[in-house]
């Protein structure tokens, strides 16, 4: 039986998929990736996903992502809470108008990129992230959040803002920032990044955590897993880096080894994982195998 897998984040909204998203869907699909959870990245982008969402049964967050901060508007969080009252609307069959909506985000903080370490973006960004919080408290979802040399002060918000924790993406910070995060609730995302051999520290941490703290993640297009990695020499001549959810498996095959765990020990763990901290996930997959069983 082929082992089943989540990708707990990718963009398969993403400009890069224009061509061929359905297809790029199907191959993860033969592979054994049967839900990739899409986070939204800004508000003019939040329909388009939803219906994509729809119409290929994907589960899907609406979020503000923190590298879209600087072309926001308060507006646009007005809009956040619209759409998701709106998704989480409960009708006469006392189901959600949307079950595929499992969270709020991609939402965060990057203190990565130098144009947004200014003191204004830096402010902005921060405003963006509490207000967003705050949101996630009143609809009391799990966040997906972005962590870019910003743990600590993400940590920060999430004790003034407590929410119901969710999944810190993409992480590579410390072992102790780790557990604090792990300590409010959430698991931390494991991709692409993980199986370059130079990734030393990004290793240690993915080893010495407890499997239960762990997903696994594409975040395609991005931070392709090093057998797909171009220089920028070699993207300048047009060799293609995208990455795609159908590359789980072999990431997480690589990250048993380094675990030292049989493959179909990791892949059920992850999948138990990213169904207990976005629990509307949980739910959503539920009634959809229900349905596809039913032959519906």
């Amino acid at each position: 039986m082929m082992l089943q897998w989540i990708d707990s984040h990718c963009h398969l909204d993403a400009p890069e998929f224009s061509a061929d998203r359905l297809a790029v869907l199907q191959r993860a699909q033969e592979g054994g990736v049967g839900h990739c959870v899409m986070p939204a990245v800004q508000a003019k982008d939040f329909e388009a996903l939803q219906l994509f969402a729809h119409q290929v049964q994907q589960p899907y967050a609406l979020g503000i992502h923190p590298l879209f901060v600087p072309m926001a508007q308060e507006k646009d969080l007005q809009q956040l809470e619209n759409d998701i009252q709106a998704a989480l609307e409960i009708k006469e069959n006392a189901q959600a108008s949307d079950p595929r909506l499992v969270a709020l985000g991609e939402i965060g903080l990057d203190f990565f990129v130098p144009a947004l370490c200014e003191p204004s973006l830096r402010d902005k960004q921060l405003f963006f992230y509490h207000a967003q919080l705050k949101l996630a408290q009143k609809f009391k979802l799990p966040v997906i959040l972005h962590v870019r040399k910003s743990a600590d002060e993400l940590l920060r918000g999430l004790r003034r803002f407590p929410v119901q924790g969710g999944i810190a993406h993409a992480f590579n910070g410390s072992l102790q920032q780790a557990e604090a995060f792990v300590s409010l609730g959430f698991a931390l995302g494991f991709g692409g990044a993980c199986t370059f051999d130079r990734a030393l520290q990004l290793r240690r941490l993915a080893t010495a955590l407890p499997l239960s703290a762990i997903v696994l993640e594409t975040d395609a297009p991005d931070i392709p897993p090093h057998w797909l990695y171009r220089t920028q020499t070699q993207r300048q001549l047009e060799a293609q880096s995208r990455n795609e959810p159908c590359e789980l498996p072999k990431i997480g095959a690589l990250l048993a080894q380094l675990r030292g765990l049989p493959i179909e020990e990791l892949a059920q763990a992850t999948v138990n994982n990213a169904k207990r901290v976005l629990p509307q996930l949980s739910l959503f997959i539920k009634t959809h195998d229900s349905q596809k069983n039913q032959g519906h």
